[in-house]
């Protein structure tokens, strides 16, 4: 018989990290005065980071996160493809909800840190993504 061994599992980095980088985006927008309406929202499209509330308008917030500059920064990793997706989520979860203000747009919270996980650069891109 074999002895049962319990293998302690190493936490998923990259899910980490994309955590951390929407916690920090978060914090970021409602000290700029955004109230979050949601997180998380998920269609069969993918899924919408950040819902926010700020002046009126909208912000469906993608949140980019790099621990390296190696494959490019956080904020040219935002796809076309991507965009196309987000502008078709942003539009479901238009069509979700009858109580929002009347302005949108899709903005992008890049983040990029060190290797060792210490913060570079939060930026934080408003209308980054349009329908055209």
């Amino acid at each position: 018989m074999r002895p049962t061994v319990s293998v302690a599992v190493k936490p998923n980095a990259r899910r980490a990290l994309g955590e951390l980088g929407e916690r920090l985006a978060v914090q970021h927008l409602e000290a700029k005065g955004y109230r979050i309406l949601d997180r998380n929202w998920r269609t069969r499209e993918g899924e919408i980071d950040i819902v926010a509330e700020v002046s009126g308008t909208v912000a469906f917030v993608e949140v980019k996160s790099r621990r390296s500059c190696l494959m490019g920064t956080a904020a040219e990793s935002l796809t076309a493809a991507k965009q196309r997706r987000m502008v078709t989520m942003a539009e479901a979860y238009d069509a979700s909800r009858d109580d929002l203000p009347p302005g949108r747009r899709i903005d992008l919270v890049a983040i990029d840190f060190t290797r060792e996980g210490r913060l570079l650069s939060l930026e934080h891109y408003e209308g980054a993504v349009t329908a055209d």
